[in-house]
């Protein structure tokens, strides 16, 4: 069995028409896994309400400003605004977000219990969001605060990211890497947005990886800096917990990149993390084509029930 955290009131962070990152990203994602063939094999569960997640508040601190915290709770709360040129607030965009940084809590718990897998489906997104601006559709580092909270869990000493998002996590790179007990590791395409990720940037404990990608590339050039690279790195840090920015707009038919992959090439990405350990957050980032979105999540998730 695999544990999917998902909420309706997800779809409730209100982005506009024509923007990208939209609800229905999320409700094209839990059609298709309640149609697949594995579909007896997944556990749905609500995450906890932003109100009863005692560590909520405290592990967002850890990540966030007070200042900015209290920015985005003004803009939704006097009825919502532009946050940056890219990034809409709603009027339920902080609740939502707040209850999206409580799915990826519950994420860690429900792993470390399980020692097995976990996906969270919840947006808005979070990896390009830093310690003091929201930016890139994002609001909340869950990744980063996600992997905060786990190293105050008892037994976890060391935590690794994995962002094989099209664009870099420059806010979860920004808010770990001064964290000698977190390791990040960011394959993405270069140039692009935001335009941050060179293979220069190593982190403050040479704790970061950054593997920028031309575009144009396919699953010819992910395979082999997976072996050579990524898989090295992570498995040298032995993480007591792996964390997956699974963002899946490298994918070919993804209007916001020019990476050439197929839903198919994210089972083996997989394959490669659970060759690490099964102790896996997978948490979506990014991926605006609905059916290559969809279908690559089901790759996903299929893999860990094999």
């Amino acid at each position: 069995m695999l544990p999917v955290i998902y909420s309706d009131e997800f779809l409730d962070h209100k982005t506009g028409k024509y923007h990208p990152e939209k609800p229905e990203r999320l409700s094209v994602i839990a059609n298709a896994l309640k149609a697949a063939r594995f579909a007896d094999q997944i556990t749905w569960h609500l995450p906890t309400p932003a109100s009863e997640q005692p560590s909520l508040m405290p592990s967002l601190v850890r990540a966030h400003s007070p200042a900015y915290i209290k920015k985005l709770w003004q803009i939704a709360s006097s009825g919502g605004g532009p946050l940056d040129g890219d990034t809409p607030v709603s009027p339920r965009s902080y609740d939502v977000a707040l209850l999206a940084v409580s799915a990826w809590l519950d994420g860690v718990e429900v792993v470390l219990g399980s020692a097995n897998p976990a996906f969270v489906l919840a947006r808005p997104p979070g990896h390009h969001a830093e310690s003091d601006a929201g930016m890139g559709f994002c609001l909340f580092s869950n990744a980063a605060i996600a992997a905060l909270f786990a190293l105050e869990q008892s037994g976890i000493n060391r935590v690794a990211i994995l962002d094989w998002d099209v664009h870099h996590g420059n806010g979860t790179q920004s808010i770990v890497e001064t964290y000698p007990q977190i390791a990040y590791c960011s394959l993405h395409q270069y140039p692009c947005y935001p335009g941050t990720g060179r293979a220069t940037e190593r982190g403050f404990h040479n704790n970061v990886l950054n593997l920028p990608i031309p575009p144009g590339s396919d699953i010819t050039v992910y395979q082999p800096l997976f072996e050579n690279k990524v898989v090295p790195f992570l498995a040298n840090f032995q993480p007591d917990l792996l964390i997956v920015s699974a963002g899946y707009d490298a994918n070919a038919e993804d209007p916001l990149a020019s990476i050439n992959l197929q839903p198919e090439d994210y089972a083996l990405f997989t394959d490669y993390c659970l060759g690490i350990t099964r102790k896996i957050l997978f948490g979506l980032e990014g991926g605006y084509d609905f059916d290559s979105l969809s279908q690559s999540v089901i790759a996903t998730i299929e893999r860990c029930l094999l």
